[in-house]
C-alpha cells in the first residue's frame, strides 16, 4: 500500500477522522498515530492487525494487550525477554513529552522512533517467535505509549510501573491492575 492508501485504510468516523502518521510494521501490522484530545499535543495511537489475507478493524492498543504478550515471552524465554525489559526502561528514561507540533511530526518520523533501535530489533528478534506481536511492534508501540504518556503528563509513571512489574515477575494481580489503570 502506498502511504496515502495506508492513512485512507487508517482512516475512520466515516473517514474523517486520519491518521497524522501510518506505519506498516512488518506487513502484519498498521499502526496510526492521531491527533488526541487529552493535551495540545496528545497522541492517539490505534493499528490494524493482518489476519490471513484480511485485516482487523481499527483497535486501540491497550496496556494489558502489551502485557500479556510480554507474560507469554517471558514464559518462554524468560532472561531475554527480561532484557528486553531492560532496554525499554532505558528508552523510557530517555523519552521526552511533545511540546510543539513541529517536535510532534519530528518524534514521529519512523527513523527518529527506531534510529537507536535497530540493533536491539536484531538483538530480540527471537522473541518475535512467540506470543501475539514482533519485536519491532513492540519497540514501535512502546515508545508511541511512552511519548503518549510523558507529553499529556510529563511527571507520568504508569508504563514504566508496568515494566518494573513484568521485569520483577510481580504477582499477576499487581500486573493486571497497573496495565488496565483507566487513563482515557
Amino acid at each position: 500500500m502506498t502511504k496515502n492508501e495506508l492513512i485512507e485504510f487508517m482512516s475512520f468516523n466515516r473517514k474523517t477522522v486520519k491518521p497524522i502518521e501510518v506505519f506498516l510494521v512488518n506487513g502484519s501490522f498498521i499502526l496510526g498515530v492521531y491527533s488526541g484530545s487529552l493535551s495540545k499535543y496528545d497522541i492517539l495511537i490505534k493499528y490494524r492487525q493482518k489476519n490471513g489475507d484480511s485485516w482487523s478493524r481499527i483497535r486501540t492498543p491497550k496496556h494489558i494487550h502489551w502485557a500479556v504478550d510480554i507474560l507469554i515471552k517471558m514464559n518462554l524465554k524468560n532472561k531475554k525477554t527480561k532484557e528486553f525489559l531492560d532496554f525499554l526502561i532505558e528508552v523510557w528514561g530517555n523519552v521526552k513529552p511533545i511540546k510543539s507540533a513541529k517536535e510532534r511530526m519530528e518524534y514521529l518520523k519512523i527513523e527518529n522512533l527506531l534510529k537507536e533501535n535497530k540493533n536491539k530489533i536484531k538483538k530480540y528478534e527471537e522473541l518475535s517467535q512467540h506470543g501475539e506481536y514482533s519485536i519491532n511492534f513492540l519497540i514501535l508501540l512502546a515508545r508511541l505509549l511512552m511519548i503518549q504518556e510523558k507529553t499529556n503528563l510529563e511527571t507520568a509513571y504508569m508504563f514504566k510501573n508496568l515494566l518494573n512489574a513484568l521485569k520483577d515477575g510481580g504477582d499477576i494481580f499487581r500486573i493486571v491492575s497497573t496495565a488496565t489503570h483507566n487513563r482515557r
